[in-house]
């Protein structure tokens, strides 16, 4: 027999998903099949799938132990190198400045070398986590950037804090995300970008798209020039929905292409910017988030701002752009 104290990263979860995440190697029939057998007891007493676990609450897996390491797997944790820098950290949420280049999740071509995995392995060193086949949490970003964009990625740290980030996400203007970028063209007043956009599987990319166009999601998207010139202006752009390459798109889509883009921009400026500024990925930086209606767990963080700066050589091109 197995026993295990549900914490507070457990508590509130159901029953069988506990035990799905804790077996993640086991069948699910086989699963369901020892709850209907009363292989699996809360406080001693058997418990039906659904039941809601407490924190404090023991549960009890009647399961060999040959058959439970079998079945389980406890969270791999790599040893990289730290690429990432810490912007700011508490018990609940950890925020980091991101490089262009790194992925956050893993895809088909890399598994390991992830922001996310770089930051576990972080939190294992300092003792913030402990990865085991009993510990179902896993703790993980709230929101993803694109490969090639830098900046700020939030990251919780406990499963209330990941629920409270990921519902004030769901929820607008709890958390305003703010990014910087520079764009083809000269962008001298506000503008507000409102439009509708999908993912485009034939060309792998998104297109803007009619609102009666099947699968089509809003984009709503605020731009203020911090500098211009006739050629090329920086811009401070806030997401108020937050849909894939969303900036990268609707600045396209006004024919103020990010420079650097190889998706989305202006494939003959771009030949000269590389050439020129030896700039190899977009300029898109994810520089503010602010807490403006946190909630729950997190209410202490009302009003918390937290910067990234530019990135060295993208200020450097910032710079000679504007002739700072």
């Amino acid at each position: 027999m197995k026993t295990f104290v549900i914490d507070q990263n457990s508590a509130h979860m159901r029953a069988d998903k506990y035990v799905k995440k804790l077996l993640d190697q086991a069948p699910v029939n086989l699963i369901y099949k020892m709850f209907r057998k009363k292989d699996i007891k809360v406080n001693g007493k058997w418990i039906k799938e659904d039941y809601i676990l407490q924190e404090g609450d023991t549960l009890s897996l009647f399961l060999y132990e040959d058959k439970f390491q079998a079945f389980s797997n406890a969270q791999d944790i790599y040893d990289l190198k730290r690429t990432f820098k810490i912007l700011y950290e508490d018990e609940h949420i950890l925020v980091v400045n991101k490089p262009a280049g790194l992925l956050v999740h893993e895809d088909q071509h890399e598994s390991r070398d992830t922001l996310t995995n770089q930051v576990l392995a972080y939190l294992v060193e300092t003792k913030a986590y402990a990865p085991s086949p009993e510990n179902t949490f896993v703790p993980g970003p709230v929101h993803r950037l694109d490969r090639n964009t830098s900046g700020i990625v939030i990251f919780g740290k406990t499963l209330v804090a990941l629920q409270t980030l990921n519902e004030m996400m769901k929820k607008r203007h709890c958390i305003d995300k703010t990014y910087l970028t520079i764009c083809k063209g000269k962008v001298d007043q506000a503008m507000t970008l409102l439009g509708y956009a999908c993912k485009d599987e034939t060309q792998g990319k998104v297109v803007m798209v009619s609102k009666d166009h099947p699968g089509a999601l809003t984009m709503h998207t605020l731009i203020e020039p911090v500098k211009f010139n006739d050629d090329f202006s920086l811009l401070k752009v806030k997401l108020v929905t937050g849909r894939t390459h969303q900036i990268r798109v609707h600045l396209a889509s006004v024919h103020h292409e990010i420079i650097g883009d190889s998706k989305y921009g202006d494939f003959e400026l771009n030949k000269s910017i590389r050439k020129e500024y030896h700039l190899q990925h977009q300029f898109l930086h994810a520089y503010q988030v602010v807490f403006v209606k946190p909630f729950g767990a997190l209410s202490y963080l009302k009003g918390k701002k937290i910067e990234a700066p530019l990135p060295n050589h993208l200020k450097k091109i910032e710079e000679r752009i504007f002739h700072l």
